[in-house]
């Protein structure tokens, strides 16, 4: 029986979403988007889902597009690159972006071309010590895709991320996190341990106050100053309507724990 693409694990509060084509090092096929972006419809429909990991299976986390679909040798013509972006690439960063709810890439291995900037699209990157980040793209004639112009720019600044992408050398994870292109680097062995104590804890916080707050830091980018302060206001006004203010409140008065799960807003 053939194992699925992807595989997804309920835990306690948090899923856990495992690409899963690891003798192509989890490359990407329409197959592997659709099955993608149906785990992570599935945990965004799920009230007990509160957090999400997203990770590799075997030796590296996504090596990007299976070029073996997009051969212009096989299938005859140019493909139209531009539409597969618009039909697979594009949706995923959105609705990674737009997820109400943490999402945690724990990045095992090599990271290149797509592969790195679908990780880069998550809330919170951890990458074991050993992996890298390729922007792959210059090497077969192509420029950086699913978001990649946008995050090696707006967290690198212009002259590291061109750098990067006309190169297309490997970025260690150590390097990665100290220049701030992802959250950290943790040692092979603890990556996924450090994952799911991270994914706990999210789960068992403040949900909405974690969906307003990723909704604001998203937008601060393209926001002027003027526009964000109005964007605060608002939604800290929604979030001083919810029940997880009243709980966490409540909680710091009575000085006990907050039972976010009890009281999620």
């Amino acid at each position: 029986m053939t194992e699925p693409v992807v595989l997804h694990d309920r835990r306690d509060g948090y899923c856990v979403v495992t690409l899963n084509r690891p003798h192509r090092l989890n490359a990407f096929t329409e197959e592997l988007h659709l099955a993608l972006a149906a785990a992570i419809d599935s945990c965004a429909a799920d009230d007990d889902c509160r957090a999400l990991i997203i990770t590799g299976a075997g030796r590296g986390f996504c090596a990007g597009q299976d070029l073996a679909d997009r051969d212009p040798t096989l299938l005859g013509d140019s493909p139209d690159l531009g539409m597969t972006l618009e039909t697979y690439y594009n949706p995923l960063v959105l609705k990674l972006r737009n997820l109400g709810k943490p999402v945690i890439c724990a990045v095992n291995g090599v990271a290149a071309g797509a592969g790195a900037n679908i990780a880069l699209a998550c809330d919170v990157v951890l990458a074991a010590r050993s992996a890298t980040f390729i922007q792959a793209f210059s090497r077969i004639g192509l420029i950086p895709d699913a978001g990649g112009t946008w995050w090696l720019t707006q967290r690198l600044g212009e002259a590291r991320a061109k750098a990067l992408a006309l190169t297309g050398d490997p970025l260690p994870a150590e390097q990665a996190a100290e220049w701030g292109l992802i959250w950290k680097a943790v040692d092979d062995h603890a990556l996924m341990k450090e994952a799911e104590t991270l994914a706990a804890r999210l789960a068992a916080g403040p949900s909405r106050a974690y969906a307003l707050t990723k909704k604001a830091i998203q937008a601060a980018s393209r926001n002027a100053l003027e526009d964000q302060l109005a964007m605060e206001r608002e939604l800290q006004r929604e979030a001083g309507r919810s029940d997880d203010y009243k709980e966490g409140v409540a909680a710091f008065l009575e000085k006990r724990p907050a039972d976010y799960r009890r009281k999620a807003g």
